[in-house]
């Protein structure tokens, strides 16, 4: 065929069939396997490893779409607790393989490093996880110079606007920056020309010293331990989008898909500009893993029974008295309560986790609405200025005092909690299926 179209090109319709469908190679499965979505619901710290955790005993297929290691999911299983950024959190299911995709940006060493950091915790679920392991050659690349300008980055805010976003440091916004500045390298470079990539990587490296006369970089010492690295990843990438065509159109597959972060840090939908850099909602599964919207099933959002937040940002709902010393795992966090306003980013079932940490409190506070100069707005204000200036309105529990832990069934519940969660779900109009009572995958109330 020439370089340049031409009628030529085109077949003669003399030969052309009466049916224009006629002889096209059909999908092995035409409707196509359906994706199951688990989402955060409010600021990323929800507990959406159980969930995912609990299904992906069920899944054939595990994928990551979005986000990069400034994400963490905890999975507790047989007293075990394993901490996952990169890897899936069905990557603990020996049954499952697990797809890290696209729209996932990759540290490696910080990929290697936490597999083997759980791999050493003395359970066999993590053997031979990198057979179980897919990487999309179209992921981005996190490099060790990205995580530093993200500290640099964060420094020039505080002393230009008294004020930072609060990043974890990993590196994420600068490997998203230099992705959508068509200046970013892929796993498919580091794995074709080394040459060229070197090349590539030099000039990107150039390119952010001439923003950052303070940011040096031993490029010959990295391009060595990428090069390693590459070798070490090279048996695990595959094209991931037509690997995930194969596995939506093959045969029946439960395919489940986890999203890092939540709604309301999605660089669209949250509380910008403190938020991540990634679409956290439903739509970052579709362009995160190349899933049509056709094929996106049942998504469940997944939201603490109290909210929380790290960083700064607007929150008029905090609580400065409450549970700062009753979430072990997160200490210094201040209470600040429950928000479904943004519910619609991400429509479906909830999960309500971590209900046994308001255990011991005397009464529960629920932000149910906004309002501004005494009038209810029905939305959730875009102008950070505006959310600082918000009023609240509440409406006030009576907390059940008891301990909730061993709760396995709706009823082994106190009356007033399960009061209390009834509300929630009535308020946010989205029923919840299931209610975390603790850290371990079997402390969870499957409610129908």
């Amino acid at each position: 065929m020439s370089l340049s179209w031409s009628a030529k090109d085109h077949k003669s319709s003399t030969n052309s069939p009466s049916n224009p469908t006629q002889g096209l190679k059909r999908p092995r499965n035409d409707t196509g396997n359906k994706v199951t979505v688990v989402l955060g619901a409010q600021w990323g710290d929800e507990g959406k490893g159980k969930v995912v955790d609990l299904l992906a005993t069920q899944s054939d297929l595990v994928c990551r779409c979005q986000g990069g290691n400034n994400a963490g999911h905890t999975v507790v299983v047989e007293g075990t607790e394993y901490d996952f950024h990169l890897l899936p959190s069905g990557i603990i299911n020996p049954k499952s393989i697990c797809v890290i995709g696209n729209g996932v940006v990759i540290h490696l060493p910080g990929l290697f490093e936490e597999a083997e950091k759980n791999e050493k915790k003395g359970k066999s679920s993590l053997k031979g996880w990198e057979k179980r392991l897919i990487v999309s050659d179209r992921a981005h690349l996190v490099f060790d110079f990205h995580q530093v300008v993200d500290g640099i980055q964060e420094t020039q805010r505080q002393a230009t606007e008294g004020k930072i976003i609060g990043t974890t440091k990993k590196g994420i916004g600068p490997t998203y920056t230099s992705k959508a500045s068509r200046i970013g390298l892929r796993v498919c470079d580091l794995l074709g020309d080394f040459k060229e990539f070197s090349t590539k990587f030099k000039n990107l490296v150039a390119q952010y010293q001439s923003m950052y006369s303070s940011l040096t970089v031993d490029t010959d010492t990295q391009l060595k331990k990428l090069k390693e690295y590459g070798e070490r990843l090279r048996p695990m990438v595959r094209d991931g989008v037509y690997y995930m065509y194969e596995a939506l159109h093959g045969p029946p597959k439960k395919i489940l898909v986890e999203g890092a972060n939540a709604a309301l840090l999605d660089i669209d939908f949250g509380t910008y500009p403190f938020v991540t850099s990634s679409n956290c909602t439903v739509g970052g599964a579709c362009t995160g893993l190349g899933i049509p919207p056709l094929n996106i099933g049942e998504v469940y959002g997944v939201s603490k029974a109290y909210t929380t937040r790290v960083g700064i940002g607007a929150f008029p709902t905090e609580q400065l008295n409450c549970l700062r010393s009753h979430d072990p795992h997160t200490p210094g966090l201040k209470m600040r309560c429950l928000c479904g306003q943004l519910s619609d980013c991400m429509r479906g079932l909830i999960a309500l986790t971590k209900l046994d940490i308001l255990d011991v409190l005397d009464e529960i506070k629920v932000g149910v609405a906004y309002k501004i100069n005494g009038k209810r707005i029905p939305h959730f204000p875009a102008n950070m200025e505006l959310l600082h200036k918000v009023e609240v309105e509440y409406e006030t529990f009576p907390g059940w005092k008891s301990d909730t832990s061993a709760a396995r069934k709706w009823n082994d519940l106190p009356q007033k909690a399960q009061n209390y969660i009834r509300f929630v779900e009535n308020h946010i109009g989205v029923p919840i299926k299931w209610v975390g009572v603790g850290k371990s995958r079997e402390c969870m109330i499957q409610m129908f």
